[in-house]
Order: structure tokens, then sequence, then C-alpha cells
């Protein structure tokens, strides 16, 4: 049974998603909609009316015609659409034009305007005339009618012409005779001066006169048979002037019109989302890749070389900046995480402001945080912490010493201190991937609670895959709406090639007004901190599970709640 098709269920978890994106695209559903309606409405507003005059011809079949058989039913049937053809044949419509004093039209104005139907099963034939006049749509139908019916007489009584014109002539030349032999009677005078020859007269006389009688009985009989084999046209309905027009039909028009703006719109809105290779849904993160989504950076204007947390410590982008931290916490709860690594697919993520800001409010916490920048290509760290970068991590492979003080420098912020990248040397990779690197971060492990690395972006350079299986987990910095697809995906695969343990993904930059169609978690800390929430921090006894199967910690209470609680 393998070559079953697959049953497709639509979930209401699914229904919500498309609901989220056809809420998310609301501005160009209404865009769509609306210039469709409007431009409908605006082209059948001025568009030249076309009024329709219809009428009804009858056939009413010759009585000579009429029988119950099949074969009458089927002959009626074939005169019927016989005159339905006739009423469209150009000499007719023609003579029509003619008799209204119009302008002759060709064969394709006439199907344009004129159109005749035959109704099924009856002896009706419904005529529909379409004009910009409604009078002259009404004159042209009934005008039709009238010219049909004198052809259709005229043609049918040319069947008998020619008998009737034979008879008449001969009844001429009786009469002829029959006035002759009465001038000759006259002429033999009373008493007539020849008996005989007015005996002879009298008999041929009589002879003539039953001649007419047959001729003139002959005559009728053919007259008779002219009219009950001629099938006569009656007028049932005679067309009248509209009073309003067929089309355009502005309010149908217009909603029609609407409707297809929209269903163009939602086909766009699909288009768009599954076609593109952005990343729009966080959940399609955790569905696809099975990485947790453990924070979300929200949009703001700053200095890419600013510490946001350190000038700004109680504004919403900090609280997300808390959120990510606790996030963490509790995502390593079984195996914590002392050594932290962050990259990115590409380098415009956004992944040293994160690492940077990470640090710092992990240090506001009250942990001891050394942040390493091994970005020894484009380093960053120096300043945006504003430490000097004269000495720094590439100094301890030339000069290796027991203790690396000296190149550990403390920051602003109490408990955070930074190990900058120092020269930039021409192997990084090697320097990175050497055991001398390995002898560094156990130094450092001794002399910190938490270790932050800054790497370079995972898809230009190999930096960050040769220290992601000496950390303890690696943090994949992206920006939902730049990020391909492709890009995380590939990301993702080359760290679990390398065996590192990726435990999750931080989405950055991500703006609130754009995001609402989505549960990105930061925009709710943030908001709930803006309407005067706090965090705490979160206990060992917290059973809340996060994204996908990692705890988070839901702790925002307000200072009354909390209070009563404890």
């Amino acid at each position: 049974m393998d070559n079953e098709p697959e049953e497709i269920i639509i979930t209401a978890e699914t229904f919500r998603e498309y609901a989220s994106l056809l809420w998310h695209w609301a501005w160009l559903l209404i865009l769509a909609t609306a210039l469709a309606g409007v431009s409908a409405y605006i082209v059948s507003k001025y568009q030249q009316p076309v009024y329709q005059a219809s009428t009804t011809l009858l056939i009413d079949e010759a009585p000579a015609a009429r029988s119950a058989d099949y074969t009458s039913i089927l002959t009626s049937e074939r005169l019927a659409r016989t005159y339905t053809q006739l009423l469209t044949q150009q000499p007719m419509l023609d003579a029509v034009a003619e008799r209204l004093a119009l302008q002759p039209l060709a064969a394709e104005d006439w199907a344009n305007k004129v159109e005749v139907q035959l109704v099924r099963d009856t002896q009706l034939i419904d005529i529909k005339v379409e004009d910009t006049d409604p009078e002259l749509a009404a004159q042209i139908a009934n005008t039709i009618v009238v010219v049909f019916r004198e052809q259709n007489q005229a043609l049918q009584a040319a069947r008998y012409e020619a008998s009737l014109q034979n008879i008449a002539q001969q009844m001429a030349l009786v009469n002829e005779q029959t006035r002759r032999m009465n001038a000759q009677l006259e002429a033999l005078g009373n008493p007539p001066s020849d008996p005989l020859e007015r005996d002879r007269l009298q008999a041929e006389l009589s002879q003539s006169q039953r001649t007419y009688s047959e001729l003139l009985q002959s005559y009728e009989q053919i007259r008779l048979a002219a009219a009950q084999g001629t099938s006569n046209m009656v007028q049932v309905e005679p067309a009248t002037a509209p009073e309003s027009p067929i089309r355009p039909r502005v309010l149908t028009n217009t909603l029609l019109a609407a409707v297809v703006g929209l269903m163009l719109g939602v086909g766009t809105i699909f288009l768009i989302e599954f076609l593109g290779d952005t990343i729009r849904d966080p959940q399609e993160i955790t569905r696809k890749w099975g990485v947790p989504v453990l924070g979300t950076i929200i949009r703001y204007k700053h200095n890419k070389d600013e510490l946001i947390t350190a000038k700004q410590p109680r504004s919403p982008i900090t609280e997300t900046f808390r959120a990510l931290r606790t996030n963490l916490q509790f995502a390593s709860i079984d195996l914590p995480i002392h050594t932290l690594l962050v990259t990115s697919p590409s380098p415009e993520d956004g992944k040293t402001t994160v690492a940077a800001n990470l640090g710092s409010v992990i240090a506001q916490g009250g942990r001891k945080v050394v942040i390493v920048d091994a970005d020894l290509r484009q380093p960053r760290i120096h300043k945006i912490l504003q430490v000097p970068n004269r000495v720094g991590l590439t100094d301890q492979f030339i000069r290796p010493q027991d203790h690396i003080n000296g190149a550990v420098k403390q920051t602003e912020i109490g408990g955070l201190h930074a190990l900058t990248s120092g020269n930039l040397p021409p192997n990084p990779s090697e320097l990175l991937g050497s055991e001398r690197m390995s002898e560094i971060l156990r130094q450092l492990a001794r002399q910190f609670d938490t270790i932050i690395l800054d790497a370079s972006p995972i898809l230009v350079v190999t930096d960050a895959l040769v220290l992601a299986p000496r950390v303890d987990g690696v943090l994949v910095v992206i920006k939902p709406s730049v990020t391909k697809r492709a890009a995380l995906k590939h990301t993702l695969e080359q760290l679990r090639q390398v065996k590192a343990n990726v435990i999750g993904v931080v989405l950055n930059d991500i703006k609130i007004d754009r995001s609402h169609s989505y549960n990105y978690q930061g925009y709710y800390y943030s908001q709930k901190y803006a309407k005067g929430y706090h965090v705490t921090e979160p206990s060992e006894e917290s059973e809340v599970t996060g994204v996908g199967g990692s705890r988070k910690p839901a702790l925002l209470r307000d200072k009354k709640n909390t209070q009563e609680e404890n």
C-alpha cells in the first residue's frame, strides 16, 4: 500500500499559521481588493451603457402539417431551428435596417447586436437586441418580426403562385369565350333566325360555364392549400424600451473585481511566503531543523559599536537580552554551559552585537564573564566594549604563558572582561584549531564563570567550525527577514558534522510592528517590561517547557504577585 497518497490533515495549528500569515499581509490584501474594486468601478461608471430589448415569437404550425406522430414533432422542431437561423441571415437584417433607415451593418456587427434563441421543447423563439439607444433596440426587435413574417409569407406564397396564375389565365379565356357566345346568341334575335345555331351556342355556353366553375373550384382549392400549408408567426410579447442597461453592471463588476483582487492578493502572499527563501516564521526553524529559538532581539536605532545593555539597562531592548540569558540558563540545566560560541551564517546577521550584549547582561546578573574575540578576520569586540586591542588572543599563541591576565581587559561593566583579537594573523583557522587554543580556553575557565567566543560567520570561513567542538554550546544568530533558509540549513548541517552542541538560535533585528503575526518571545518580554513588569531569575524548581522542548523562564510577573508568592 506504499502507493496510497498521503492524507492531508489541516490541524488547528496549521490553520492559525495561515490566519497569522494573512493577518501579517492584511495591508496587501486590503490594497489589492481596494485597487481592483475601485478600478472596476471607475471603468464601469464611465463605460457607455448598453440596453437590451427582447420579444418572443410563436411559430404557429400550418394546419395541414399538424399531426400527433413522431415525424410531425421532428418536423416542427426542424422548422423552428430553421426559422432561428433565417432570423439572423444578412439579407433579412439588411431589410430591417432599410425599413428603419439605418446604416447597413456588417455580419459581425449584427451578430454582436442581435441574438436569437430557440426555447427548448417549445415553439417559441426569443429575439434579443442590444443597442446603446433603448428605443432603437425595441424598434429593431419588433421590426425583425414584421419583416420576417412578410418574407416568410412571400416565400410560402411563391410555391403556389405558378398554379394560381395558370388557372387564372384559363378562367380568363373561358370568360372571353362565354362573352362571345352570349353576343352571338343576342345577334340571332328572339325568336332566333336559326334555331339550330341557337341550340349549338347554348350547348357550348353551358359547357363553358361548367369549365369555369371547375377552374374556379380548383383556384380556391389551391388558395386554401396555400393558406393551410403556411405556418403563421405570432408575436407573443412585443419589445418595449428597457429602462435600465444590461451592462455595465457597476455593483456586480465592482464586487467581482474586488473578489478577484483579494484572490490575487492571497495568491501573491503564498507565492512570496512559500517560494521566498528568507526565514519569516520562527516556528519553521524548530519544525524543520529541530533547533529551539532561545531569544529574539527587537530592532532599535543604534550605533553598531554601541553596547545598548550598558547605556540603556532598563530599555525593552535590554530586556530581550535578559530573556535570552534566562533561556540559556534553562536550556543547560543538565549540562551547564561555561563556554559559549556565538556565530552566524553571514556577516550581516549581527552576531558580534548579540555576543557583546549577552555577555553584558550575564555579567550584570552577578557572574564573572569574559568575551573572547575569536573573529580574527574582522574583529569588533574591542570597539563595542571600548577597550584597547594592542594585546589580545593572537599574542597568546606567540608568547605562551601560564596566566593570561595581561591580555584580558576589564570593561566599564563590573564582572565583564574582554580578550580582544590582537594583531590579525595570516592563518586564523590553524591557530583556532590548535591545541594551544584549547589550553587558552582551559585557562580562562579557571578564572571566569562564563566564556563567550565571538567567531567568524560559518558560511564565510571555517574558523567557527574548528572552535565549535571545543565549547559547551553554540548559539547561531540570524536575521529572519534577511537570512536565507539554505544558509541556515547549511550552517546547522556543518555544525552537526563536527558534532557541535547547537543549543539554539537567536532571532536578531526583529521589527515589532511587522512581527505581530509571529510568536516572537522577545517581543513578549519587551512589551511586558514596558508595561511595568520585571524579570526574576529562574529557580531550579521551574518546570516550564520552552520552544523546541527546552525549558523557558516564563517568569514575568508583576512585583505584587512576586511578593505574594514569596
